[in-house]
């Protein structure tokens, strides 16, 4: 199994580590609030979906205490279960208080039993958390790279520029360019391993990359079409966070 629940980022989310917190919800953060909005089917407003979104991420951090990677479910079908029971005891909530009742509490773990019995999530929610991991890559390579080296790879392969027009934009030499860019991609395929092992409950989950083009491994995958697959998903993914934004105002 690709997770060991004893060492890295689980064990830091089961020790209450802050930063594993923001890093989660910086990543899938967009991600919930686009499935809330899209079951509220205009039924409930820009903040619920952002509140809806954080108390996700609060019943989650009840339940990955009893994550057991044995069963064999997938990190982004866990986290969707937990989301379908937090939007169910929302309206749970709203309705007890019509009656004057108490609120319902979450059966946090009715949701991880099931998770594995559903219909699996949609292509459009599974593309989705591809995007984000691959966000959450390209975001961390962006910090750990010099500004430079970062705006080729950005125009090279994030806009998908020659690499004349990027080497005259930058004052470079076409030369210095593809140095630039072969360090920065390095980085990016380290990177984009690491996440996707990070949340990948299942060797199935973790295999999924290579299945799109973005495997880790350079013998497996020739330069330009790791490129074109990063450059794919970023901008796919990159037009859903500035639709969602329009739409939620958030």
């Amino acid at each position: 199994m690709v997770q060991d629940v004893t060492t890295g980022f689980i064990q830091r989310l089961r020790t209450r580590d802050p930063q594993a917190w923001f890093e989660l919800w910086e990543i899938f953060g967009p991600v919930l609030r686009a499935q809330f909005a899209r079951w509220g089917k205009g039924r409930i407003g820009a903040e619920t979906v952002q509140d809806l979104s954080q108390e996700t991420m609060t019943a989650l951090a009840t339940a990955i205490d009893s994550h057991d990677p044995s069963r064999g479910v997938r990190f982004s079908t866990w986290l969707l279960a937990i989301a379908k029971y937090t939007l169910t005891d929302e309206f749970d909530r709203r309705m007890a208080l019509k009656r004057g009742a108490g609120k319902k509490p979450m059966d946090l773990d009715h949701a991880y039993d099931q998770a594995g019995d559903e219909a699996p999530p949609d292509e459009r929610y599974e593309g989705l958390i591809i995007g984000a991991k691959v966000e959450a890559a390209l975001r961390s390579v962006e910090r750990e790279t010099e500004m430079m080296d970062f705006e080729v790879y950005r125009l090279r392969v994030l806009e998908g520029r020659q690499g004349k027009d990027v080497a005259i934009s930058l004052g470079l030499s076409e030369a210095a360019v593809s140095r630039r860019l072969t360090k920065v991609r390095d980085r990016v395929r380290s990177n984009l391993g690491d996440v996707m092992a990070r949340f990948s409950f299942t060797d199935e989950e973790l295999e999924e990359a290579s299945r799109k083009g973005l495997d880790a491994n350079p013998n497996k995958a020739s330069d330009a079409l790791f490129d074109e697959a990063v450059a794919e998903v970023y901008q796919r993914y990159a037009q859903f966070r500035a639709e969602l934004d329009r739409s939620t105002g958030v």
